[in-house]
């Protein structure tokens, strides 16, 4: 009987993951109509900010466990569970008549995205033999990289007709994804696993307190929040419950929730840096430069839109290439100037955004990020996950996911705090704190407010550009690999493993099955034509 082919399941599972990425950036486009229908009466911009962070919170903190529930109950059914999870969370965003409402909701969402994920990339290194599975890991990050950026320019055709639409569109979407993983994605065998409780207690709380703390710093002044509490005090506290957590980590034996082991492994190290860096800048940039165009250039989020489409054609077209180049050639080659050409867009942006700015310029600086975005998602990928022996491979995907999220949370809870201290220091202020006649809703603001207000937007963009640029530099120290032949006109490249690790019970049979894998895969390797020895 010939083997079932595992692309139609990774296909039916990419609906979810696309609908989870795009939903990080798809609100960008609509922050400015949500916060005129449902925070019209506020000068501040954290409040609508947190529509976002309360998505990237409810996808973070739970990711570093819902990896484990799909082993324990079988990554089909947990995947199933968190679409269904997303959908009614979706359809209760768009229902909302209240910014608290909305904001719980996205909270909702967030926590489906994270059961369905991991599932992913779980189901990817347990049915792709060894030879395709660089390929297929591939398929997964150009999904990511195209979901991120496609995200503003799907959400300005959809804020035309409603912002509720951002969210609406999910549902049928929500609906097909279901259907086709129920059919196609098999049912995997389930291994038993202990749940380190505290490591999720420890990560959840330090993710939060330094999340919250970010995002309030603009709304309290980066002074007292309540009583003794102040922003600094719960970012402190953060970072200290997160130092207690890679502690605790290093003192479990059997099943540590992040296995520090991963980090003995360079590229899975660096990758999953520059990820975090690359996922902080996709996230943050996006804020600063949508109320620049449409409050500063009185620009339509249709015509937004229109101004982000050659980054995601960038991506759509040069993704498929850069994957087939994995295997090729060094992913160095392809990484660090992607990374480069991102912060160099950046740079561009944060010279080019003043109001007298011809429109089409912006254009530009718009393909270099679509060229950095390429040569970032779907390499770093396959570079993270290369190397790690199997018995790590689906610990390896949660953390390399979680560093990506939490890139992201981090780059959404800082902005509004970068935003609102720029603002401060180019507008002029009233006896109140605020920028007298300013309205951060829908409409043009008046000449000279707009004028100010471009400037402080343009300097919004200075941290996230620096920090996409401090992750190509940490990539200049990834780890290539060796090439030991060719095959087929294409080099083959050898790279070495993580030493293993004691395993328990429940970890020897995930062995057992990877092995049988690799076996597979090295059978088929014999039918192939002989490595020509160099």
């Amino acid at each position: 009987m010939k083997p079932r082919s595992p692309w139609p399941a990774l296909y039916a599972l990419l609906i979810g993951l696309f609908m989870t990425l795009i939903d990080v950036t798809i609100v960008s486009l609509a922050n400015p109509s949500i916060k005129a229908a449902l925070d019209p009466g506020s000068d501040s911009l954290d409040n609508v900010v947190w529509v976002t962070s309360a998505y990237l919170l409810g996808l973070a903190v739970p990711l570093l466990v819902t990896g484990r529930l799909g082993d324990r109950f079988g990554p089909k059914r947990i995947y199933l569970i968190g679409i269904v999870i997303f959908t009614l969370g979706s359809l209760t965003s768009g229902l909302s008549g209240t910014l608290t409402m909305l904001i719980v909701a996205r909270a909702v969402q967030g926590i489906g995205a994270s059961l369905m994920t991991p599932q992913t990339m779980a189901v990817i290194t347990r049915t792709f033999p060894p030879a395709i599975r660089g390929a297929a890991m591939g398929v997964w990050g150009a999904t990511s990289g195209i979901a991120m950026v496609v995200g503003p320019l799907i959400g300005g055709v959809l804020v035309g007709i409603g912002w509720q639409w951002v969210f609406f569109i999910n549902i049928p979407l929500g609906v097909a994804g279901f259907v086709l993983a129920w059919i196609l994605v098999p049912n995997l065998e389930t291994h038993p696993h202990r749940f380190d409780f505290g490591g999720v207690l420890l990560s959840a709380l330090g993710l939060f307190l330094v999340a919250f703390g970010l995002q309030e710093a603009a709304h309290f002044d980066w002074g007292v929040i309540w009583g003794p509490i102040s922003v600094w005090s719960l970012i402190g506290a953060g970072v200290v419950v997160l130092a207690i957590f890679i502690w605790w980590q290093s003192r479990i034996k059997s099943e540590p929730l992040v296995p520090l082991v991963l980090f003995r492994d360079r590229n899975f190290t660096l990758s999953s840096l520059g990820i975090a860096a690359g996922s902080f800048t996709m996230t943050s940039m996006l804020l600063p430069y949508m109320f620049f165009l449409q409050l500063s250039r009185g620009i339509a989020p249709i015509q937004c839109a229109l101004l982000m489409m050659p980054m995601a054609l960038c991506v759509i077209v040069l993704s498929p290439i850069v994957g087939r180049l994995l295997d090729r050639v060094d992913p160095r080659v392809v990484i660090v100037p992607g990374f480069f050409a991102f912060a160099l867009g950046m740079a561009w942006y944060v010279v080019l955004i003043e109001t007298d700015a011809p429109i089409l310029m912006f254009l530009l600086p718009n393909v270099l990020l679509g060229l950095g975005n390429a040569g970032m998602w779907g390499p770093l990928t396959a570079t993270a996950t290369r190397n790690l022996d199997p018995r790590l491979a689906g610990a390896g995907a949660g953390v390399y996911n979680t560093t990506r999220t939490i890139g992201s949370v981090l780059g959404s809870a800082s902005i509004a705090a970068i935003m609102q201290a720029n603002i401060v220091a180019n507008m002029p202020v009233g006896a109140g704190g605020e920028a007298p006649g300013v309205s951060f809703g829908q409409g043009q603001l008046p000449p000279g407010i707009a004028d100010l207000f471009a400037t402080a937007m343009g300097q919004s963009l200075i941290i996230p550009a620096l920090v996409v640029g401090f992750g190509g530099v940490l990539l200049l120290f990834l780890k290539g690999p060796k090439r030991t032949g060719q095959a087929g006109g294409a080099k083959v490249w050898s790279e070495p493993k993580l030493a293993a690790v004691p395993t328990d019970t429940a970890v020897t049979a995930v062995v057992t099955e990877a092995e049988d894998i690799v076996l597979e895969g090295e059978r088929a390797a014999t039918e192939a034509p002989r490595v020509e020895e160099r």
